[in-house]
């Protein structure tokens, strides 16, 4: 075995049988570990240090065609003649395996792979023996085994490589598809990008760390992995399509004053509705949100799509002009809990009609803030 970058490097060749993510592939060996070449070496006796607890081999071990039988016989017995531990001995146990995978018994693969790590704890080759387990208790569906095997290999085993790729790096991967624990998901996110940043999208990666900090409370780091985020704006996030905007209105508005914010809705619409009485425009832009505030049409479904953001190219009176702003008396009928809408009308221009749009903060990191009501946005035109 070779050292390579940290960690070590089996030999492979190219005619390899793809059986994972990422090519991480269960393989023949190079000409160096070639099972035919050791095959040469049939007619010896078993080695009375080797793996003899399966030669002969268990009837149950032997499957397949007539063909597959014989060959899978004829491993065993050379499984039991090579040194413990021996690149031989890897080539072996990996043509069985692969003869496994082929025929689609995961469940011989698990018990023979299984039995072989149980007796041969100090295996070199062990991280790669239980990729293997899991990747079959992942052909059963079998995902929470699955993950339990991901997980001892990154946290107990030292890297392999394999055709260039991480076994760490592989398992991680799956990881994070395969467990819903924001604790753990940390930890994962955490292993990726202080390990493998160049070989993983960042962006994406520092998200979902976002996420996981967020599951578990951790606020400040959140921030911090949202703030690493909006560096790879842009990135692709799987199920959160909108991640730029959620990434920035949370980082910017931990660093705003947080000043324009009310108590409760009562007192937010009390002051609104008091402005638009004294037809104040600046006392009345006051109480707008000055992170992410927006302006749309209803037709929009994006709120940061065709919004009009920022505080110079927004002037208030330039719609009152004088004009007596109407409201209704009470909030429009779907307002709720955690958001609401005001009707508004005489506004000049060419849609007389706004729905100012009000929201319940939600900002755990700071429990003096969290749960207030700040004015969010316009909403032009009639509700439909």
């Amino acid at each position: 075995m070779k050292k390579r970058n940290g960690f070590t490097e089996i030999p492979v060749n190219s005619g390899l049988l793809l059986a994972f993510i990422l090519t991480l592939l269960f393989s023949a060996c190079t000409n160096e570990l070639s099972v035919n070449s050791v095959f040469d070496s049939i007619n010896r006796k078993p080695s009375t240090t080797a793996a003899a607890e399966f030669y002969p081999p268990d009837l149950y071990y032997l499957s397949g065609s007539k063909e597959d039988r014989e060959t899978l016989e004829k491993y065993f017995y050379l499984l039991s003649a090579e040194a413990e531990s021996s690149q031989e001995q890897f080539a072996i146990i990996r043509e069985i395996a692969n003869t496994y995978i082929k025929q689609k018994e995961f469940g011989k693969l698990i018990n023979f792979l299984t039995n072989r790590t149980h007796h041969h704890s100090g295996d070199p080759y062990s991280a790669y023996y239980l990729f293997m387990i899991a990747y079959g208790y992942q052909q059963m569906e079998a995902y929470p085994a699955a993950a339990l095997y991901f997980d001892i290999i990154v946290k107990n085993f030292p890297d392999l490589s394999v055709q260039g790729k991480s076994i760490h790096l592989a398992c991680l991967n799956q990881l994070i598809t395969l467990v819903d624990d924001p604790q753990q998901r940390v930890w994962y996110y955490e292993e990726l990008i202080s390990r493998f940043l160049e070989d993983i999208d960042p962006g994406s990666s520092y998200f979902m760390l976002g996420q996981a900090y967020e599951g578990i409370g951790e606020w400040n780091s959140a921030i911090k992995a949202y703030t690493q985020y909006l560096s790879y704006i842009g990135s692709n996030v799987p199920g959160f399509p909108d991640a730029d905007n959620y990434a920035k209105r949370l980082v910017d508005f931990n660093n705003s004053a947080k000043d324009w914010s009310f108590e409760n809705l009562a007192a937010l619409v009390n002051a609104v509705k008091a402005a638009l009485d004294a037809g104040a425009s600046n006392r009345l832009w006051q109480y707008h949100a000055k992170v992410s505030f927006f302006t749309r049409t209803w037709e929009h479904e994006d709120t940061s799509d065709g919004g009009v953001g920022g505080h110079d190219i927004f002037n208030l009176s330039d719609f009152m002009r004088g004009n007596r702003i109407r409201y209704t008396d009470d909030l429009d009928v779907s307002s709720n809990a955690n958001e609401a809408y005001l009707r508004t009308t005489g506004w000049a221009g060419y849609i007389p009609t706004w729905y100012l749009y009000f929201r319940k903060i939600y900002f755990p990191s700071d429990p003096e803030i969290h749960g207030r009501w700040e004015w969010a946005g316009i909403y032009y035109g009639e509700k439909f």
